[in-house]
């Protein structure tokens, strides 16, 4: 492989990452109800793990109200039980073939606990970063080890490595500031 075909997948792997930091942030709670709190919940669908988005419409009615409405009434069971064994703690409300979920507001020890959770998720990204930025060291070493690419040209393309890579965790910082700030404010 080329150095330039090795940072370009670098830099598409890095980018994958942080698209999933993305989804698994719009997961943690905020002080308003928001439908991305639960679309990616699993739901226990004839005997297959679907995500709630994909079996029912959702509603912020209100700012503390989230309605669920299951396409199929018979699915109303297995979301409830989807939503109170996911990590959200809130209880839904059945209300024939809908569900409430009324989001209380958070505690400061809560909103501390999920800006907490928050940076957890983003140092773990912050590793898969690394350890894609070592992989793509080792795929150029080989690549000199093989007589593919120069010493001069290893070292460049190591260094561009190591730019997209705090590029890249740089951004990660900001988006689970961003992240903090608004579990934080009410």
């Amino acid at each position: 492989m080329t150095v330039k075909e090795i940072l370009s997948d670098t830099s598409d792997k890095m980018q994958k990452t942080l698209e999933s930091l993305h989804e698994q942030l719009k997961g943690v709670r905020t002080a308003k109800a928001s439908t991305l709190l639960v679309e990616n919940i699993k739901v226990d669908y004839y005997g297959s793990p679907t995500p709630l988005k994909q079996i029912a419409t959702l509603a912020v009615p209100q700012p503390d109200t989230i309605l669920i409405k299951p396409f199929d009434p018979a699915s109303v069971k297995p979301i409830e039980t989807a939503i109170k064994s996911s990590d959200l703690s809130i209880a839904p409300i059945v209300d024939g073939r809908l569900i409430r979920l009324n989001i209380p507001p958070l505690s400061e020890e809560r909103r501390t606990q999920l800006v907490t959770h928050a940076k957890k998720i983003g140092e773990q990204t912050k590793v898969g970063i690394r350890n894609i930025r070592r992989d793509a060291n080792k795929l150029i070493e080989k690549s000199h080890k093989d007589k593919l690419v120069t010493e001069d040209q290893m070292q460049i393309g190591k260094d561009q490595i190591d730019e997209i890579t705090k590029h890249r965790t740089d951004e990660i910082d900001s988006i689970v500031k961003h992240k903090s700030d608004e579990i934080m404010l009410e």
